[in-house]
């Protein structure tokens, strides 16, 4: 149970290798090797109610922040650029991941946790893409978190130098609190759901170091004021970047991979659409 919004169940999260179209692995009891993350977790979430609601909270964030920063030392030990992606369900984070990964991992390797609270629907389109991928279900969990990103790493083990996309799970709030490791925090938005997300959900838009802008394919046939939402973003986070595209027709990648290359070591070159 995640103290901090109440979600979850007793099994946990169930970590899986998605690979050749079958279930390889399943980490959800426990994992075969590690990569010597050197940290310690406490499995003991307590069976009691407290009425300190405030402490918990902090504890739980505090235990994450400590293990997400083992995350990332492990990572950037390797050169590894790990990006967690947000968005609502259905904004089209699984489509602009496939695309990034055709496209890109011509130039580099490429691996994915994807997040979700049942199904491997998503992993397979990620591993039919070309990216090795992990599968995390969070049964009655909202969001994923730094212990759940080690797991995933250990049952990963991705390439050094390579990107790690992580795919949350959709939902615009709880993910907002939770460091996993990444070098950047990426929320997906799409024309469809209306330009007052930035107003309806600010927590989540104040911590982005970018806002992208998906499915403008659509604009035509939907009601949705670009400039507005990129001015509502910019009134919540001044610094972040906005990038205005399409995962379908593939319009604004370009901006979109070069801002990959800025939070990585590597920089990916000119991608031939």
């Amino acid at each position: 149970m995640c103290a901090t919004c109440g979600c979850g169940d007793a099994t946990g999260p169930r970590v899986s290798v998605v690979a050749g179209g079958e279930h390889e692995q399943d980490d959800s009891h426990g994992h075969g090797h590690h990569h010597d993350h050197d940290h310690d977790h406490d499995h003991d979430h307590g069976h009691g109610h407290s009425d300190h609601t405030v402490i918990l909270e902090q504890q739980v964030l505090a235990k994450n922040d400590r293990i997400a920063v083992h995350n990332r030392e492990w990572m950037r030990g390797r050169g590894i650029t790990a990006l967690n992606i947000m968005s609502s369900p259905g904004a089209g984070k699984t489509t602009l991941l496939a695309r990034t990964i055709r496209e890109l991992g011509r130039q580099r390797p490429i691996a994915v946790i994807e997040g979700d609270q049942e199904t491997r629907l998503d992993a397979e389109r990620i591993r039919e893409a070309g990216a090795s991928v992990v599968q995390v279900n969070t049964g009655a969990g909202c969001h994923l978190d730094a212990e759940m990103i080690d797991r995933a790493l250990r049952a990963l083990d991705p390439a050094d130098e390579s990107l790690l996309l992580i795919e949350n799970v959709g939902n615009l709030v709880c993910p907002a609190l939770f460091d996993l490791g990444e070098e950047g925090k990426v929320v997906l938005i799409s024309t469809p759901e209306g330009v007052d997300k930035p107003k309806k959900y600010p927590h989540i838009f104040a911590v982005a170091d970018l806002v992208v802008i998906n499915k403008i394919d659509l604009l035509p046939y939907v009601e949705f004021d670009v400039d507005a939402c990129v001015a509502q973003a910019k009134i919540l986070n001044p610094a972040v970047r906005v990038v205005v595209l399409s995962a379908t027709t593939g319009e604004g990648m370009d901006e979109w991979y070069e801002w990959i290359g800025s939070r990585s070591a590597i920089s990916p070159v000119a991608v031939d659409n």
